[in-house]
C-alpha cells in the first residue's frame, strides 16, 4: 500500500483520474490535476487563500442562473473564452475573425424583415448595420441567418432587466438570394461588465478596466459554412484598446458614419439623423 504524501500526491491522483472510461476525460482530467498541483506548490497556497477560492466559487455558482453567467464572465476576464476561440477558429486570413460569445446571448430571438427595426422604439440614435454575406471566393451567400443583440443605451442587456419579458435589441435577419442584410438598431454604448458579483470583486482589486467598447452581436449559420460567433466594433469607442475581455479585433472595428435625414439602406426613409455601419462579413466553407 503506499501512503500518501506531499511529493506523490500529484502522481497518485493522477492515476485515479486516468481511470476515465473516456480517454479524451481521461487526458482533460490529468492534464488539470498536474497543473492545479503545479500551481499550488508555485505559489506556496495556504489553506486561508484555498477556502477564499472555494467560497469565490461558491458565490459565482449561487449568483448564475438563466440570465446571468458569471463563470463564462469569470473566463472572459481571465481570457480564457478568447484563447479558446481563437484556438479553435483558425479561420482563412480573408475570413470574419471569431470572438467571444459573452454571458448575455438568448436564443429564440424574434425572426425580422429585411431592414426590421430590433430596437422596438427605444431611445437612442438610429443605427443600419448593412452590406453582404459572402464566401472566400466573394460570391454572395444566400439565406444565411444573423443572430444579432445589444445592449442598450444604458448598457444593460435584455436579460439584465428584471421587469422586461418580450425581446429587446435582439433579433434573427436573414441574407437576400444576392447575400445584401441590414439590421435597423440604435447605437450601441460601451458598458461595464457586472460589477455586483465575484467575477467584479475581483476585477476591483487591480487596475484592470471593467468596461467593454461599443459592439453589436453577431451569430452567422449558413448551410456548408462554418458558424461565425463575431461583434462589430465602433471606430473610435472607449475602451477598444483595453476591452476587459479581450475582444476587439482591428478586422471588426467599423466606421459609424452619421446620416442626415432621408433615405435609410432598407429602403425606407429616417426623418432624423442616423448613423450607418457598413460591413461584409466572410465565412469560411466547412471542413
Amino acid at each position: 500500500m503506499e501512503l500518501v504524501t506531499e511529493d506523490n500526491i500529484t502522481e497518485l491522483a493522477a492515476q485515479r483520474w486516468q481511470t476515465a472510461r473516456d480517454p479524451r476525460l481521461a487526458e482533460l482530467m490529468t492534464a488539470l490535476v498536474r497543473h492545479l498541483h503545479a500551481f499550488a506548490r508555485e505559489v506556496r497556497l495556504t489553506e486561508a487563500e484555498w477556502l477564499a477560492a472555494v467560497r469565490w466559487l461558491d458565490r459565482a455558482g449561487q449568483i448564475s442562473n438563466e440570465k446571468r453567467e458569471e463563470f463564462i464572465l469569470a473566463s472572459d476576464v481571465l481570457g480564457l473564452s478568447m484563447l479558446v476561440v481563437q484556438m479553435n477558429h483558425r479561420l482563412d486570413p480573408s475570413a470574419t475573425p471569431a470572438t467571444v460569445l459573452g454571458p448575455f446571448h438568448i436564443p429564440g430571438s424574434p425572426e425580422l424583415d429585411f431592414g426590421g427595426d430590433m430596437s422596438g422604439g427605444l431611445d437612442g440614435v438610429p443605427l443600419y448595420v448593412s452590406g453582404t454575406v459572402r464566401d472566400l471566393a466573394g460570391a454572395p451567400v444566400a439565406g444565411a441567418r444573423l443572430d444579432v443583440w445589444q445592449a442598450d443605451d444604458a448598457g444593460l442587456y435584455e436579460v439584465q432587466h428584471a421587469d422586461v419579458d418580450e425581446a429587446r435589441l435582439r433579433g434573427i435577419y436573414r441574407s437576400r438570394d444576392d447575400g445584401t442584410y441590414c439590421v435597423h438598431t440604435i447605437a450601441p454604448k460601451g458598458y461595464s461588465i457586472p460589477m455586483d458579483g465575484p467575477v467584479g470583486d475581483l476585477v476591483a482589486q487591480t487596475a484592470i478596466s471593467h468596461f467593454r467598447p461599443a459592439h453589436v452581436h453577431f451569430l452567422l449559420d449558413a448551410p456548408g459554412f462554418e458558424p461565425l460567433i463575431t461583434h462589430l466594433f465602433q471606430e473610435g469607442a472607449e475602451y477598444l484598446d483595453t476591452d476587459v475581455v479581450f475582444g476587439t479585433k482591428a478586422e471588426l472595428v467599423v466606421a459609424f458614419e452619421r446620416r442626415e435625414p432621408g433615405p435609410t439602406p432598407d429602403g425606407g426613409r429616417s426623418d432624423r439623423p442616423w448613423l450607418q455601419a457598413r460591413y461584409d462579413f466572410v465565412l469560411q466553407p466547412r471542413g
